[in-house]
């Protein structure tokens, strides 16, 4: 019987190597509890469709500003492009305009057939490497019911499922998902509450609650942790990294994930202000004294 769920999703990546075990397709649902202040999807954040507009190809010819009527577009005199998104009701009479092909919406509305449909046309690389479909965001439980139908229909499919969380949701949805649910790529942001809230806008007290529940329920977890220069490089959040590795048996192992500028310029292209704009990734050297403070 086919769902009547459907959910935006922004992305959907074949072979992608790093985001669970094996050959993977990993689909990128829009939407958010959190507001990294290091994102790399920030694209993620809204959950509705939203404009965007890459300024490496935009030419300031103004026909974006001449044809929209929300006033969504405005060329200064210096060619300057300024977008104001807040105002933009998608009517895409911009990207039609536009000559450089400069302007898109990111994100679609879905039905989850429609994105098994495309997961399984890699099925033939899963089953040779161990791979299978993993869900990413944003929070992908931020859609829950929609996230729950593609993993109900994933796991009818044979398939191999993996959920990258902030671990932010609700207790009860995850225990409704967590039955179709093989791996939990669990995000752990920073150890304190109050630098947690202030990096991410939230505390962190529901994410080592709910690691404890899918601990509980003998889930398989990959403890993700994103490492960022300034912010919780310390050795008390490697050693509070180590404690969970050691407190929770179903924690298979720690991913660190350095920090890096590669989505940065995304920010802009939505309208939003990268506050780490001035920040450096770190060297290899770095990273490797980082990896050595977890073992």
């Amino acid at each position: 019987m086919e769902s009547f769920a459907t959910g935006i999703v922004f992305n959907i990546q074949r072979f992608s190597l790093h985001d669970g075990p094996g050959i993977r397709t990993t689909v990128f649902l829009k939407g958010c509890n959190l507001r990294c202040a290091w994102c790399h999807n920030p694209e993620s954040m809204k959950k509705d469709p939203q404009i965007s507009v890459n300024f490496n190809r935009c030419t300031s010819c103004g026909r974006c500003a001449a044809v929209c009527p929300e006033g969504v577009h405005r060329i200064e005199a210096d060619g300057t492009h300024c977008l104001f998104p807040e105002k933009c009701r998608l009517c895409r009479a911009c990207i039609e305009a536009c000559p450089a092909d400069a302007i898109s919406v990111i994100g679609r509305e879905y039905r989850p057939q429609e994105v098994i449909e495309v997961v399984l046309k890699d099925r033939i690389y899963y089953d040779r490497s161990g791979g299978g479909v993993t869900f990413s965001g944003g929070e992908p439980t931020y859609q829950h019911e929609f996230l729950l139908e593609l993993l109900k229909l994933s796991k009818a499919e044979g398939l191999h499922t993996c959920i990258e969380t902030n671990g932010m949701a609700q207790k009860e949805h995850l225990a409704e998902i967590s039955p179709y649910v093989d791996l939990f790529l669990f995000d752990f942001k920073h150890y304190d509450d109050e630098m947690h809230k202030k990096y991410t806008g939230a505390s962190n007290k529901a994410m080592l609650e709910n690691l404890a529940f899918l601990n509980e329920l003998s889930k398989e977890l990959l403890l993700r942790c994103p490492i960022i220069p300034g912010i919780n490089d310390t050795l008390a959040h490697f050693e509070a990294i180590k404690t969970l590795r050691r407190k929770y048996e179903h924690i298979r192992d720690v991913e660190l994930m350095p920090y890096h500028t590669i989505g940065s310029g995304k920010w802009k292209n939505i309208g939003l202000f990268y506050s780490l704009a001035d920040l450096k990734a770190p060297s290899k050297e770095q990273i490797e004294i980082w990896k050595k403070e977890i073992i």
